[in-house]
């Protein structure tokens, strides 16, 4: 079992920035692909990034160019760096590390607003 703590979600103002975190619980964290979703209100979960175990990554075409993933296996952590934030960026923020089976974290909420 994995656990997974989403952290770093807030309440900023468009063309903001912010750094959300997944910190995970297990040692061997650098065989996990690690993937970020959102999920807005009244909408299903989208895919919104992902890493590798090799470190490649791939980004949804509504973020892409804004938000950075990143991988520390050192301390068992991925970042999302969102900037130009826009309105439509508001949503719950979910990480998702994948191996044989899938582990979701609790999600942390995104909201930008003027």
């Amino acid at each position: 079992q994995v656990q997974l703590v989403e952290s770093g979600g807030g309440s900023v103002q468009p063309g903001g920035s912010l750094i959300l975190s997944c910190a995970a619980s297990t040692s061997s964290f650098s065989s996990y692909v690690i993937n970020w979703h959102r999920q807005a209100p009244g909408k299903q979960r989208a895919w919104v990034a992902g890493i590798s175990t090799g470190g490649s990554t791939n980004y949804a075409n509504s973020v892409k160019g804004r938000f950075t993933i990143s991988r520390d296996n050192a301390k068992n952590t991925v970042y999302l760096q969102m900037n130009s934030l826009k309105p439509e960026d508001t949503a719950v923020y979910y990480c998702a590390a994948a191996r044989e089976v899938t582990y979701w974290g609790q999600g942390t909420q995104v909201t930008v607003s003027p």
